[in-house]
């Protein structure tokens, strides 16, 4: 008798670890190896965020002569970036909620790359400006998603990361405002060569979130045992984000950090597609002025991994609104009166104030309590920013062309910063934009 309760015991033993989910002995490895992809995505994506933008600003006055563009022409194609990223920064929620944000980055850098290679071959300035939309088209939607993806995969460590990826990408930006000259000089002096060899960089960011891509599809054959309950939380997450939409445009922390991210964006594009033209005017070299571009830009490198991370221990960001807005002032009241003479004193100053966007993205990831409040508000706050954005380069151009010089311009860049200063102070406050629902 005591045989066969043995055996009994036994069989339902067998029969428990028969039916018992398998434990997953390589889960800690996937969550470190997933963990480090997508620091190895998310930085790589940082790098090919700016390129497109900084090595034209280097290569200006080739790219106007070759395609024969007029300074307002040229004016509006410092305007392009910010329309895109008005335009289809806006859609990047919606595509992250249908095909998943990892998909919609992946789908992004190979915008970015195909742009870049088709741009500088294009027969005019219609279709230069076409290639140059696809490849900012893959931008806007990485933009609005980064802060997504931090927010998600690291919700612990919202400022380290931030900064992580501010400076990769102001490392991207300088790197490529700095080697574009010299580089298009190496490979034989064709303007058209010197912007496309970035394209390279950008394949090379698709690979990593490929590997993420493929890694979430795993994750839903192994998850459809749970299929009902996550269809319920879906349905119930995504009806969560439906109703906060409208909400968010109602929110006056939204309106403050739009206008704060757009004023800021505005400063930042006019800096990237005319300071070289400033210095230039001058008397600066174009290598030069290529070169002080890129200080303006490696300012963010080392400021862009601080900031974040003071911004997210401070509970009022208004002190640091404020820092960055007089250091701008600064520098544009220096390229006003001494634009040559202290060109490298101005440059060290307008990068610190750019510095204004990884404070406004940390802003983003602090002014909501969830992953889809996030979503949504980047959303908002990018897209409405860049709106704001797209008169500014476009102003600076015409009034240039049609003032004869950079008084005109560099007066509107520095009453600029004034609002700016006023609506990043209300954008700073300790609150979140579920605390004005």
């Amino acid at each position: 008798m005591a045989d066969e309760t043995q055996t009994l015991d036994d069989n339902r033993t067998r029969g428990t670890a028969a039916t018992a989910p398998a434990v997953d002995s390589a889960a800690p490895w996937r969550s470190v190896w997933i963990t480090r992809l997508v620091v190895t995505g998310i930085v790589i994506a940082a790098l090919n965020l700016r390129p497109a933008i900084t090595s034209l600003g280097a290569l200006l006055e080739e790219a106007r002569a070759g395609l024969h563009m007029s300074g307002s022409v040229a004016g509006l194609l410092t305007s392009v970036p910010p329309l895109c990223f008005a335009v289809f920064g806006i859609a990047a929620p919606r595509l992250a909620r249908r095909f998943g944000p990892a998909a919609v980055v992946c789908a992004g850098m190979a915008a970015i790359a195909t742009g870049l290679a088709v741009r500088p071959f294009t027969g005019g300035t219609v279709s230069f400006l076409a290639a140059s939309a696809l490849a900012l088209m893959g931008i806007a939607v990485s933009n609005v998603l980064m802060p997504v993806i931090v927010k998600r995969y690291f919700p612990d460590r919202l400022g380290p990361m931030t900064g992580l990826y501010s400076m990769a990408l102001a490392l991207g930006t300088s790197v490529a405002a700095a080697a574009t000259v010299p580089m298009t000089e190496a490979l034989g002096g064709s303007w058209r060569v010197g912007l496309a060899v970035w394209a390279g960089l950008a394949a090379l960011a698709v690979l990593p979130w490929i590997g993420l891509v493929r890694n979430r599809e795993q994750g839903r054959e192994q998850g459809r045992g749970a299929a009902g309950r996550s269809t319920a939380d879906n349905q119930h997450a995504s009806a969560s984000a439906s109703a906060s939409a409208p909400r968010i445009r109602r929110s006056p922390t939204a309106w403050a950090l739009a206008c704060f991210f757009g004023l800021q964006a505005t400063g930042a594009y006019i800096t990237m597609g005319w300071m070289p033209q400033i210095f230039r005017d001058a008397g600066v070299s174009a290598g030069t002025a290529g070169v002080l571009l890129a200080v303006t830009m490696v300012m963010g490198v080392p400021l862009a991994f601080v900031i974040p991370r003071l911004a997210t221990r401070m509970r009022n960001q208004g002190p640091i609104v404020v820092a960055l807005g007089l250091s701008g002032l600064t520098g544009y009241l220096g390229l006003l009166l001494a634009p040559a003479a202290g060109a490298w004193a101005w440059a060290l100053l307008l990068g610190v104030s750019n510095c204004a966007f990884p404070l406004a993205l940390t802003m983003i990831g602090m002014r909501s309590r969830t992953g889809a409040g996030v979503a949504r508000l980047s959303a908002f706050a990018q897209s409405t920013g860049y709106l704001i954005a797209i008169p500014g380069p476009l102003l600076v151009g015409v009034l240039y062309q049609h003032s004869g010089g950079w008084e005109l311009p560099i007066g509107l860049m520095a009453a600029l910063i004034v609002p700016q200063i006023a609506v990043g102070i209300l954008a700073g406050r300790d609150r979140t934009v579920e605390d004005e629902f």
